[in-house]
């Protein structure tokens, strides 16, 4: 690991106080910008360019089209948009600017895109935005399945960070990624933060949106402080995107997240009481995997994440 990302420059403000002279290339979705459109006529719009897909292909011709003159990226939507946003950012060399209008991943905050690709998901080097600028109200207001649906981005360490515990045990941590107690002990630590802050982040309560996102925030500097994701990404999501890869693409990160970290948390040994009542506090949708789908993505994962090189963890066991 020859650098350590850092995380953007943080602004608790409301969208309609921005002001924005730069000439802005705007990267939204219909419905997020319908949304917000009203509080955003700060910005000086040059370009709109709507994200419907996360492939390296689709960005491209997207980017290949756009030859109006912008200064600045402005990302208005969920992960998506930021995704994105942050590839187009790195191709144009712009500075780059997130709106969230839900906390529904972590993707706002990271120093990477993901990308599907040969039906999984992997991630590759993008940049960190320099600004985010995060609306509480605005955040409350999003539908409540994905106003704190982020919430899987930290939860995810329940299952992740066993998985690492697990490799380590089994000598199936390569070089690089060997497990790390205190990173281990802090994952915990952050994992318990995000539980007290559940039901109200749920409900859409200023302060415990912004403790979800301060959880999100220590989550992700954490694996940048160590170069990779092992304390949060294991088999839960793993089982995420076989499962999209099998139904197809349609339900949101959350969706797929959240009841892959309570089956691969139950299949771990793990009590998934405190896991369950988090989720639902932030009105986690917990039944659009119909169980024939479940039962069939659990046959292959073991195949699945062999085929496609992801970490050692339960996954591979099954």
């Amino acid at each position: 690991m020859n650098k350590v990302p850092n995380l953007p420059f943080v602004h608790l403000m409301p969208f309609v106080d921005i002001e924005e002279k730069r000439e802005v290339l705007l990267v939204t979705s219909t419905p997020a910008w319908n949304a917000v459109k009203d509080s955003l006529r700060g910005l000086n719009i040059a370009a709109t360019i709507e994200v419907i897909e996360a492939t390296i292909e689709n960005w491209d011709s997207l980017l290949t089209r756009h030859d109006s003159p912008t200064e600045v990226i402005y990302a208005v939507g969920g992960g998506l948009t930021a995704d994105a946003a942050k590839y187009f950012a790195s191709k144009l060399n712009l500075p780059l600017v997130v709106l969230p209008t839900a906390l529904s991943v972590d993707a706002f905050i990271t120093a990477a895109s993901g990308i599907r690709k040969d039906g999984c998901v992997y991630y590759i080097e993008t940049k960190v935005p320099e600004r985010l600028i995060l609306d509480l109200e605005t955040v409350a207001k999003a539908p409540a399945f994905i106003r704190a649906a982020g919430i899987t981005d930290v939860m995810s360490i329940a299952t992740g960070a066993w998985d690492w515990k697990f490799a380590h045990e089994q000598g199936k941590n390569p070089q690089g990624m060997e497990f790390i107690p205190w990173v281990y002990d802090n994952a915990q630590s952050i994992l318990n933060s995000v539980f007290d802050c559940a039901e109200a982040a749920g409900r859409g309560d200023s302060d415990g949106l912004k403790t979800l996102y301060d959880c999100l925030a220590m989550e992700v500097q954490l694996c940048n402080q160590i170069g990779h994701s092992r304390p949060e990404e294991g088999s839960e999501h793993y089982f995420a995107y076989a499962v999209e890869n099998e139904m197809g693409h349609g339900l949101p990160h959350g969706d797929l997240v959240g009841p892959a970290i309570l089956l691969i948390a139950k299949l771990q040994g793990q009590d998934t009481s405190r896991l369950e009542k988090a989720l639902k506090a932030c009105n986690v949708p917990l039944n659009n995997i119909p169980q024939e789908m479940i039962e069939r993505t659990l046959k292959i994962l073991p195949d699945y994440s062999r085929k496609h090189n992801l970490s050692f963890g339960i996954a591979h066991t099954l």
